[in-house]
């Protein structure tokens, strides 16, 4: 498929927004909310066809999954991004110069954003409500293994926007073909932004041949350190969160890192994960201490691609450190600067740890399940940034802008 006319009318289509006023915008999410819940049979019709090419055991098949509940959770995600401030125009600074200029920096869309993404259908609803609240016409490119979700909620969407009088086309889904992804990834003249989510190969393919700006939403190696001042109690429910809530997403928790002074602990800390199955590779000083104590058939010895791996299923890494530096020296060198937390009662461990750590999310006491944009009050998240330039962590409205220059003067010239 020639993707070129399309993005022609993207590009055309976004211009409503030139006009398209706050109110209405907020309007039209609230409808949209309300057709998913309503649609939620035909949407999870669909999703079971997606469904039905995968196998259950493959960790993606999770993401794939729709659900009723899900739905609902997806359309109360897409009435708090309707409730949220606007995020355009907002003025970033303003300054008058000795000879009269007036110079404000002020948020704008980027324009049309280029999405691609994998087995999450979700993403194609919050990506929606994002960039259309954010005034930013989006192309989608999601993966054949949720064509049919995907086609679905694209189908109720542009039903809604035609509906209001919106141009449907700023919101387009491309087929799911490699050609399509290439054409993206080079459309310069039309897509302003392109934003990858999904696996590591997907990120890193997408950074290697785009020649259109990328922001990464990278992969998720999350590590708890639990320090010799933790508390066990909180470490025992903190650990089992942060691994079993979800473990296809990416706020999961990969690597349990202790120090060795509460080796003796360790298997009440990962007790409550034998229920789950949860499968432990254990280095060579907490395997000793985890045998007979945990399930042998959920018990492995870990080698060295136990460590650096982001499992996305019911499994996870024991590594043993003698000193709070050469846990942050083992974050540092096998993280994705993704989620990381600590857990200890002393304040000055975790003060370290906040600024020796190197990730987007740094957590103390608590489980990293909660690297989510609705969790951060954001209402939505288009991804988890893991670079430094622009965005970094749960992006959502604020980080699809961009801003502008506004000179104010009265006939002055320069010298």
């Amino acid at each position: 498929m020639n993707c070129t006319p399309v993005f022609k009318k993207v590009v055309k289509a976004g211009h409503i927004f030139d006009l398209l006023d706050a109110e209405k915008s907020n309007r039209v999410l609230k409808l949209v909310a309300e057709e998913a819940v309503r649609n939620s049979d035909y949407i999870i019709s669909e999703n079971k066809k997606d469904l039905s090419l995968m196998p259950a055991a493959d960790p993606r098949y999770d993401r794939l999954l729709l659900t009723k509940q899900r739905i609902e959770s997806i359309a109360s995600d897409i009435r708090k991004v309707s409730e949220l401030p606007n995020p355009l125009g907002r003025v970033l600074s303003e300054t008058t110069q000795p000879n009269g200029l007036k110079i404000k920096r002020i948020t704008v869309p980027f324009g049309v954003i280029g999405i691609i993404y994998e087995a999450r259908p979700n993403v194609t609803f919050d990506v929606f409500s994002l960039c259309f609240k954010s005034g930013n016409a989006c192309v989608l490119k999601g993966g054949s293994d949720a064509i049919h979700s995907n086609t679905a909620i694209v189908k109720i969407i542009r039903s809604v926007l035609s509906e209001n009088d919106i141009d449907p086309d700023v919101l387009v889904l491309l087929p799911a073909g490699r050609s399509e992804t290439s054409q993206l990834l080079n459309a310069r003249n039309y897509v302003d932004l392109i934003i990858p989510r999904g696996s590591r190969g997907l990120i890193d393919f997408v950074r290697e041949n785009a020649t259109i700006p990328v922001i990464e939403t990278g992969a998720g190696i999350c590590h708890t350190y639990f320090d010799e001042y933790g508390d066990m109690e909180k470490g025992r429910k903190i650990i089992f969160n942060a691994k079993t809530r979800r473990v296809s997403v990416c706020n999961a928790l990969d690597c349990l890192i202790i120090h060795e002074n509460r080796l003796e602990d360790l298997a009440y800390l990962v007790g409550l994960c034998s229920d789950k199955n949860v499968e432990i590779f254990a280095d060579t000083a907490a395997y000793p201490k985890l045998k007979g104590k945990y399930p042998a058939e959920l018990l492995k010895k870990a080698d060295k691609n136990s460590f650096g791996t982001e499992f996305l299923s019911y499994r996870m890494s024991v590594k043993t450190v003698k000193s709070f530096d050469e846990a942050v020296f083992h974050i540092n060198k096998y993280g994705s600067k993704h989620s990381e937390a600590v857990i200890s009662e002393n304040k000055s461990v975790i003060d370290l740890f906040n600024r020796s750590v190197d990730a987007s999310a740094v957590y103390a006491n608590t489980s990293t399940a909660f690297t989510d944009g609705s969790e951060f009050g954001l209402g939505a998240e288009i991804g988890i940034s893991t670079q430094k330039l622009h965005a970094r962590g749960p992006m959502a409205l604020e980080a699809l802008t961009t801003y502008k220059w506004i000179i104010d003067g009265n006939g002055q010239v320069r010298s």
